[in-house]
């Protein structure tokens, strides 16, 4: 089979770059090793419960995200946020405390020291940066806000977004900040000219749809009809000079102009060893450590915190193998039955991947006692669930930055050969849908710049 483009990997990068590119006008295969497409999007209902099994919200500042929703036809399943969600909270001192929502919540609220909060009321007086040298988020936080915040709120919001640590991710995760920096010189500064002058501010809006995130994915193949090919294992890629031959084993060999890789890191290290070695060792060398996601449903009356929030967020000097939780049941509506509550835990990342590995009934038994002690949990839940993800979200290290240069630069060394995925720009959803975008349009430009060649001469087995 010759095609345009052959793009491996069937997660929401791999669909939402195919679908980009079907839209304009493009022959285009995916190859996709699972059984089903969607990547980690999978929601499933259990009875009136819905689980998010992977990633439960889109950013609606992403213009690309509304876009998407909007294009595949997904607004009217769209759900907002709930009323509900009224504060914020973090472990502190074994329990969980509450912080406002608005922007002077941390002034208000007991959490930090009152030192603290002088040192952030101080850092309009900060003077930015002197070098652009890429910096650790607990570096950057420590810099402009002080060590008290960078450990007792960004390394909990990292491993929250992340399951990493503050002291070894690079900056580069947050890049609206970096540009508040050094637009304004202030972060505190920035945020509020952006707001005074009606733009948009480094936060967000969320949402999901009806029967959750597993929406996106499942729009995304259904649009794309026949080209997504599941169960389908690429073992080789091969440079053709004038394209590429992929090697799927008994499903047969393809040839295509062009070839994006959408696949997790170490598998894209794979495929492009022996093609680019400057690639393969970038990718090979960010790890993805093991998540494991405890949900479970149950009784309102049995859980006696009100769960105005999100959900939590866990310091590591807190000791908890929890790294954080969600309030799934007050995030969005129709996420449990009426009169139950649903919550999910997370456990593993870096700073504990062993914990990951546990049985799945091992795994209940810490998520029930954690929720016991932080949000009054007691009883039997009514729904209890596990999803092991034995690789889990990827961890941009300090040297990130370079390592991005590395696959950008990719199609000079390779022409026709793209990476796209959740370790270039952001894990997110809207990231990866925002990537997608940029990787489809530099893909549509080397065809047309290319004459769009065929790779001929090699057919489907």
């Amino acid at each position: 089979m010759s095609v345009e483009v052959a793009v491996i990997g069937g997660g929401i990068s791999g669909l939402a770059t195919a679908f980009a590119l079907t839209g304009r006008g493009h022959r285009v295969v995916v190859l996709e090793c699972q059984q089903r497409s969607g990547g980690n999007a999978i929601s499933e209902r259990i009875g009136g419960f819905l689980m998010e099994h992977g990633p439960s919200t889109i950013n609606a500042m992403s213009e690309v995200a509304c876009d998407v929703s909007n294009e595949l036809g997904l607004d009217g399943d769209r759900v907002e946020l709930g009323a509900g969600v009224r504060r914020r909270y973090l472990v502190g001192g074994g329990r969980l405390r509450a912080i406002a929502t608005h922007p002077f919540g941390f002034l208000t609220s007991g959490y930090l020291s009152t030192r603290a909060k002088l040192r952030l009321l101080g850092e309009a007086m900060i003077r930015k940066a002197a070098s652009a040298d890429e910096e650790t988020i607990a570096d950057f936080f420590t810099r402009r806000f002080g060590r008290e915040f960078a450990e007792r709120v960004a390394d909990p919001l990292v491993a929250g977004l992340y399951t990493g640590r503050a002291g070894e991710l690079s900056m580069s995760v947050f890049p609206r900040l970096v540009e508040l920096e050094r637009e304004f010189g202030s972060i505190t500064a920035g945020m509020l000219l952006r707001r005074w002058r009606g733009g948009a501010m480094p936060g967000s809006r969320l949402f999901s749809w009806r029967d959750g995130i597993a929406t996106l994915p499942v729009a995304l193949a259904r649009g794309l009809g026949g080209v997504v090919h599941t169960g389908t294992a690429v073992r080789r890629l091969q440079s053709l000079g004038t394209g590429y031959r992929i090697d799927a084993g008994a499903d047969g060999t393809f040839a295509a102009a062009t070839v994006v890789i959408a696949t997790q890191p170490h598998v894209a290290a794979g495929l492009l060893d022996g093609l680019d070695a400057c690639a393969a060792s970038a990718a090979g060398s960010i790890d993805a450590p093991p998540v494991a996601i405890v949900y479970l449903g149950f009784e309102r009356s049995a859980v006696s915190h009100p769960l105005d929030g999100l959900g939590f967020m866990t310091p590591e000097a807190e000791g908890r193998s929890l790294i954080g939780a969600q309030f799934c049941s007050t995030m969005f509506a129709g996420r449990a039955p009426a009169g139950h509550v649903a919550v999910s835990g997370y456990f593993g990342g870096v700073r504990a991947p062993d914990t990951a590995r546990l049985a799945s009934a091992d795994l209940i038994d810490r998520a029930r006692s954690e929720f016991a002690d932080l949000i009054g949990a007691c009883g039997q839940p009514v729904v209890a669930r596990v999803r092991h993800w034995p690789c889990g979200l990827p961890q941009y290290r300090l040297g990130h930055d370079g390592k991005r240069r590395d696959f950008e630069s990719l199609p000079e060394r390779r022409p026709g050969l793209f990476v796209t995925g959740n370790y270039l720009a952001g894990p997110s959803v809207a990231a990866c849908l925002e990537q997608a975008a940029r990787t489809a349009a530099r893909v549509d430009r080397f065809l047309a710049s290319a004459g769009e060649p065929a790779a001929a001469g090699i057919g489907a087995d």
